[in-house]
């Protein structure tokens, strides 16, 4: 799946403020940010180096880079980051091959999405060999577009993410509703104008202006992601 598509894509027809719904993968729609901590303390063990469980909430929800370059300065493990990079999605792209769990209410809240034609985009610091093996899990169709972290020059906490996706569907990002898991999503989505729902996965996220957090993706459905906007406006 490309990361854009045309700006003309059609938007819903009665008019209604939201203009389009992007959501973030890991530990927002899949539970799969304790894969990756998994991965990277099986990575770094072959390494002869142990993690420490503190610096999980450090890397948790930022790009690759960002990541493993913390996690090769702290441990002074001897490989470069490239090769770190290669490691990692070998390893995670072998795990989630026997499977991807779905959090709670990602099924229904997807689903509802496709059946009311609201344009939707994946949207993940995760690199695009990983979001394409997720998407046979979710359902590629259900996408209009995703974007890969590793097909924009800036990545999350960056705002071009979501400005990439915004821009491809078509839509404002004012009027765009944002689904994260993580304090770095948070911020790109924020950064970018979107209005924004938190779903906290491994570290807590505090409300805040233009911000609404709960509990679970159970909590959260079409009315619920035009409300907000129309609530902005």
């Amino acid at each position: 799946m490309t990361s854009t598509v045309p700006a003309s894509l059609t938007r819903p027809a009665d008019g209604a403020a939201l203009q389009a719904v992007l959501l973030d993968m890991d530990g927002t729609l899949v539970d799969t940010e304790d894969f990756w901590w998994e991965v990277e303390v099986e990575v770094f063990a072959g390494l002869g180096h142990r993690l420490d469980e503190a610096w999980r909430d450090v890397v948790v929800g930022g790009p690759m880079t960002r990541s493993g370059g913390y996690l090769i300065e702290a441990t002074g493990a001897d490989i470069t980051l490239p090769e770190l990079t290669v490691l990692l999605n070998d390893r995670f792209e072998e795990r989630i091959g026997r499977g991807v769990p779905l959090m709670p209410g990602a099924e229904r809240l997807l689903g509802e999405l496709s059946r009311h034609n609201v344009p939707t985009a994946l949207v993940s610091a995760s690199h695009r060999r990983i979001i394409d093996r997720v998407l046979h899990s979710l359902g590629a169709d259900r996408f209009a577009l995703s974007v890969a972290g590793d097909e924009v020059p800036r990545t999350k906490p960056h705002p071009d993410p979501y400005l990439l996706a915004a821009s491809g569907l078509g839509a404002e990002p004012a009027r765009c509703a944002v689904v994260e898991d993580t304090a770095t999503g948070v911020a790109s989505a924020e950064a970018a104008g979107c209005r924004v729902v938190a779903v906290p996965s491994l570290a807590p996220i505090q409300p805040a202006a233009g911000r609404t957090v709960v509990a679970s993706l159970e909590e959260v459905d079409l009315l619920f992601l035009r409300t907000l906007i129309t609530a902005r406006r």
